[in-house]
């Protein structure tokens, strides 16, 4: 299918997206179409070149990186050599004198207030709705749909004996979090607001208070039988529903329906790892669902449970304070906007010469222009802005060393410069997930000191990136062994700590990353705590319910208090992040090799047939034992990056690995048979465009840009859509490709 493309100064646009941004975005923000093409043609051609250099850059530390270890195989490690040559290339940077970032206008929930963060994959119009509204959630409903509780989750009709589970549970929760002065809210009877304070009666005719006042913030309904009361823990807020009408309510002594927690405080809408974005119309796409959230006029028709609804997003939520003034609070997350990292180009904007855009570029001016809609000067009145404090959120990720950071920082200078924005307006989040970036952390966070606004660790990606960079060193270990290491161990722990040390704490987020089993949330609920713990102050989550469910942690850990714990901890660990996770290939069995390739190829297949053929970019994947994971391209990148890894050090061969794909392509047929959308690849492997990128993934993973995955999904992927055109013609049949 032929892009139509209209000229614009020295670019040449796909009239999708042009038209898009001229009819769509430009009217609303009083920027003329004439200066918003002339700025970012200006932009476009004098940072594409500075981009291409840093890629360059990239290319020949990885040349010099692999042949110091191809020179050094037969000899022991020694890591003073080693550490020595990396600094000698400039790969590991000399670090500067202590500073502390200055970044103004952060919103609190960016800054002061600790608790759980989506990721979702914008292009999907309802489930960004879901995480945008997933500020506030039902704990009841979230325990008693999970496996929180021992028991099968009911279906059909309500459960007596797991809603008083459910009710134990929560009750056990708010003693703990808002505890009274005496007594359990298990034996509450009535709720009074009386002098500016909550009065509770319990059964045996006693009245008490909260045992700390403070954390009484609000109330609906009168005073003497308020609908709601609203308490605030750690910053985040929790509200209790009295209803005594209701058919939860009307079973409880004091009437109490639910029990409401703040949740997702922010939500990263992202155009990068969870979406398949491969052309104009997918971009445009995006950026539409990216202008709806800011508009607030994003809305979603589907279908559940045998009828249509539609989604809206959320209101604010109005109470009264305990002295009975009203107050308002936010009723959606904080929106982030995760735009592509400095290596994807896109042809949906050609330079001079027919050259395509840098899609980190491209993402930065469009979605920082959509976002003027939603600051506070050009809102409606009758809405409350995304920010506050007038800051665009952009997530920058897949970053290498403080020069690439330095390079994001002059881009966004250049499009608040065209947008007429205060500097700094637009706001950057780290993704510490590249080797080269965690290593140099703290220059990183120097190179964005004035509008940084948080940092976040990933651990697939970031593991990805030490497969290949050190590709040529030996065999890696096994892939599930790699969370056990001492540089996994150094690399989570030295990131909390630089950041505390370079003052993010109390002022930014440091983040940690994604709970994968989305089904599993007694596992979260028991294993997450940890994040909190050690001073992160949001992780992510796959699911509105896993971020209900983890901002119990944040009422059990005061994330402020363990910061200022850490601050003078030392954080001297480079020399176990540059520890490399080898193993001696003679001592794995034939039969852990096999499970090994079983493993990480049936994860790929699963999440690969979806993004080429259905344009998935982030699903819940059943695993080889059925075991539900959310899958993005960093959880493709490792697995891809693993295998590549074994073949170059003939710890398995090419035969047996395509032996083990179409052995695991049958699996995962089988696996998504009642997909009515589905192809199966195992009735034509050379047929299957699916099946065919996968053994790109592989066995071309070597060569691929730091491991990564984005060029050969791209491509096969615009293969199938190709196809896909074809077969919707008048008179199409089927095409084989590849």
């Amino acid at each position: 299918m032929t892009t139509r493309r209209v000229r614009r100064r020295r670019l040449k646009v796909a009239a999708v997206l042009l038209d898009f941004i001229n009819d769509e975005v430009l009217p609303a923000i009083d920027l003329s179409e004439s200066d918003f093409w002339t700025e970012f043609d200006a932009i476009l051609h004098r940072l594409a070149p500075e981009n291409k250099a840093l890629l360059a850059r990239r290319t020949q530390l990885q040349a010099r990186i692999d042949a110091w270890h191809r020179a050094h195989r037969q000899q022991p490690f020694d890591l003073a050599v080693y550490k020595a040559f990396l600094g000698e290339i400039g790969y590991l940077e000399r670090e500067g004198g202590e500073f502390s970032i200055d970044t103004d206008q952060l919103d609190p929930e960016m800054s002061t207030v600790a608790g759980p963060q989506l990721v979702v994959p914008v292009m999907n119009a309802r489930f960004a709705l879901n995480a945008a509204n997933a500020r506030w959630g039902s704990l009841y409903d979230a325990i008693y749909g999970s496996d929180v509780l021992a028991g099968a989750v009911p279906r059909g009709g309500y459960d007596p004996a797991r809603g008083a589970a459910v009710v134990a549970f929560v009750r056990e929760f708010l003693d703990k979090s808002v505890p009274l002065t005496v007594g359990s809210y298990s034996d509450a009877r009535t709720f009074e607001i009386k002098d500016g304070q909550l009065l509770v009666t319990l059964a045996d005719g006693c009245r008490t208070t909260l045992s700390d006042r403070r954390k009484f913030a609000g109330y609906l309904g009168t005073t003497a039988s308020p609908a709601s009361i609203l308490f605030v823990n750690h910053g985040l807020h929790i509200e209790i529903c009295v209803n005594h009408e209701h058919p939860i309510g009307r079973n409880d002594p004091a009437g109490v329906c639910d029990v409401i927690l703040e949740s997702a405080m922010t939500t990263i809408m992202d155009l990068e790892d969870s979406i398949s974005a491969v052309d104009a119309e997918d971009k445009t796409a995006a950026y539409r669902n990216w202008l709806g959230l800011m508009k607030g006029t994003l809305s979603a028709r589907f279908e559940k449970g045998g009828r249509m609804m539609t989604r809206h997003l959320d209101k604010d939520r109005h109470y009264l304070g305990p002295a009975g003034v009203p107050f308002s609070l936010p009723g959606r997350s904080l929106m982030l906007v995760r735009n592509v990292g400095h290596m994807p180009t896109t042809d949906s904007i050609l330079l001079d010469g027919d050259i395509p855009a840098p899609e980190g570029i491209v993402d930065a001016m469009i979605t920082s222009a959509i976002a003027l809609h939603n600051l506070h000067h050009r809102r409606d009145n009758s809405r409350r802005p995304n920010s506050a404090t007038e800051s665009i959120y952009i997530v920058k990720p897949k970053m290498h060393g403080s020069e690439e950071v330095a390079f994001a920082d002059s881009l966004f200078d250049r499009v608040e410069d065209a947008l007429h924005l205060k500097r700094h307006t637009i706001k950057i989040g780290i993704m510490d997930e590249e080797r080269r970036t965690s290593l140099n952390l703290k220059e990183c966070i120097r190179a964005a000191r004035h509008r940084i606004a948080f940092i976040n660790t990933g651990f697939l990606d970031r593991t990805g990136d030490e497969i290949h960079t050190s590709m040529e060193a030996g065999p890696m270990i096994r892939k599930n062994d790699m969370k056990n290491t001492r540089w996994i161990r150094a690399y989570e722990d030295r990131s909390v700590r630089i950041g505390l040390l370079c003052g993010l704490g109390g002022r930014a987020q440091i983040g940690k990353g994604m709970w994968a089993m989305p089904d599993r949330m007694a596992d979260m609920l028991a294993q997450k705590a940890a994040h909190p713990q050690a001073g992160a102050s949001t992780a992510w989550v796959p699911s509105p319910t896993a971020a209900t469910l983890h901002a119990l942690h944040y009422h059990e850990v005061d994330v402020g208090a363990r910061q200022a714990a850490l601050e003078s901890a030392p954080c001297d660990l480079l020399d176990d992040l540059l520890s490399i996770p080898l193993t001696d290939g003679d001592a794995l069995l034939k039969s852990d090799i096999q499970q090994e390739l079983e493993n990480n190829i049936q994860g790929i297949l699963g999440y690969v047939v979806r993004w080429i053929d259905q344009g998935i970019g982030c699903s819940k994947v059943p695993d080889i034992n059925g075991v539900a994971l959310m899958e993005d391209r960093a959880t493709l990148r490792i697995s891809s990056q693993h295998i590549a890894n074994w073949l170059r050090h003939n710890i398995c061969t090419r035969e047996q690995v395509l032996a083990t794909a179409q052995k695991m392509a049958k699996v995962v047929d089988g696996q998504n048979a009642d997909d009515k959308n589905y192809r199966p690849m195992s009735v034509d492997f050379d047929g299957s465009v699916a099946f065919q990128a996968t053994c790109s993934l592989i066995f071309d993973g070597c060569r691929q840009p730091n491991g990564y995955t984005e060029l050969i999904l791209h491509r096969f992927r615009a293969v199938a859509k190709k196809n896909i055109h074809k077969q919707s013609a008048p008179g199409g049949g089927s095409a084989r490709t590849v």
